[in-house]
This record gives structure tokens, sequence and C-alpha cells, in this order.
């Protein structure tokens, strides 16, 4: 298995990039070709010492890191990556990488 990480930074308006993104962006993404599975933080992402700066983490579950590249380049995943400019203004950090377990 294989891990696509968006890690977003604080907004400049929450409300406004939750509204956009549950609406508009989450329906995007799950249009990507090889999607499996598709997780976010339940509410700010916090360090053990205490707030973070990022307001969200997305997981997003594929086959391979292949399968990742292959998405990012299809069509759908163009138009999802297009799409963080009109509501990520904090900015976003993206890692890819497999999996397995120990």
């Amino acid at each position: 298995m294989a891990r696509l990480v968006a890690l977003y930074k604080t907004p400049k308006d929450r409300t406004a990039f939750d509204r956009y993104y549950f609406s508009t962006h989450i329906p995007l993404a799950k249009t990507i070709p090889g999607l499996r599975k598709y997780e976010i933080s339940d509410g700010g992402g916090h360090s053990p010492d205490g707030p973070s700066g990022y307001h969200l983490v997305a997981i997003l579950h594929f086959d391979s890191v292949a399968d990742i590249k292959a998405a990012l380049a299809s069509p759908e995943g163009q138009a999802t990556a297009a799409d963080l400019g009109n509501f990520a203004d904090g900015g976003v950090e993206l890692l890819l990488f497999e999996t397995r377990e120990v």
C-alpha cells in the first residue's frame, strides 16, 4: 500500500476553507483513479506541544507510489491539484510514500 498525505496549513478563513473543502474538493478528489480510501483529520492538527499550524490532514490510500503518480497525472488528478489554489491559501504540503507493517 501507499499513501498521499496532504498537510493543509491554517487558512486565512477556516470556515470558508471547510465549506469549500467538503462541498467541492472532496467530491473532486474522490474521482481520482486508483484511490482506495480517503481519510481526514477530525479537527485541527496538533503537536505534542499544542497547536501545529496545520488546519487539516488528508490521507489518501493507493496501491503503490507508482499508482499515486499515475493518478496525479490523470485528468482527474490534474483537476484536483489545480483546485488547491481555490481554497488552500495557507499552503499545503504533499507527501507520497509506500507503507509496510512492522
